[in-house]
């Protein structure tokens, strides 16, 4: 029987892309007005390219984002002749602009909801703080790529949801929006995975989800239909 609930966080409770945006945007403006040579010698996009740059040169820092930008910050700060110390200051006022989230209309209530009978958690790669967004008290238990030592689709961090949740692969669901990173990250780890699809996009290959939702409230229907065919499977048991 099902007795966990994972999820990712980014794109699959909230669209993540506008918040990066804006945080980026933060970041460049913070960074214009008390670190001026930076902007100087650099437009946000060429600061954009520069991370990317770094995060393929130091492929060991893709578990963790937060010390990657901490990296990134030095590496500015260097390049402009400032010191070290803007690098915690910087990183804690992307963060604070990261963590204003706003969740799809569905999944706090979905989640409340889920709380009544499982245990709920969230798995992600990024580093959104759920305490700073609000959120904290609509999970049991989070676990972060830059915590477990590895990101997904690496077994290990759904290896350390699960102990933090202490239930077997098979009693516990993951739910993303990310085929590689979610559903075949979950199926390494033996656990069930739902592909949060809101374009219905097709399959891109490889062993596909145990089911596909298009809304979040969808995944409603697919526990109550999970839970008829273990009942029955069990009347078929024992009869």
């Amino acid at each position: 029987m099902i007795r966990c609930i994972t999820f990712d966080l980014d794109d699959t409770l909230w669209a993540c892309g506008p918040v990066i945006l804006r945080a980026e945007q933060a970041l460049y403006d913070w960074l214009c007005e008390h670190y001026p040579r930076i902007c100087a010698a650099r437009s946000i996009e060429d600061l954009r390219a520069h991370r990317a740059a770094l995060l393929k040169s130091r492929p060991d820092l893709r578990h963790d984002m937060t010390s990657l930008r901490r990296h990134w910050i030095a590496q500015l700060a260097d390049d402009a002749g400032y010191a070290h110390d803007m690098v915690e200051p910087a990183v804690a006022y992307f963060r604070h602009h990261r963590n204003q989230v706003t969740f799809f209309d569905a999944a706090q209530p979905l989640l409340k909801r889920l709380r009544e009978r499982y245990t709920v958690g969230a798995i992600t790669n990024g580093n959104a703080q759920l305490e700073r967004i609000g959120a904290d008290h609509l999970f049991d238990f989070i676990v972060y790529s830059a915590d477990a030592g590895a990101a997904k689709p690496d077994a290990r961090i759904f290896h350390a949801a699960l102990k933090r949740a202490q239930v077997e692969p098979a009693g516990a669901v993951h739910v993303g929006d990310d085929p590689g990173n979610d559903v075949l990250g979950a199926a390494r780890a033996g656990m069930r995975a739902v592909w949060y699809n809101p374009a219905m996009s097709p399959w891109p290959g490889g062993r596909p989800p145990d089911a596909v939702i298009r809304a979040l409230p969808e995944l409603h229907e697919v526990l109550a239909r999970w839970s008829v065919k273990q009942s029955n499977r069990q009347a078929g048991a024992n009869y």
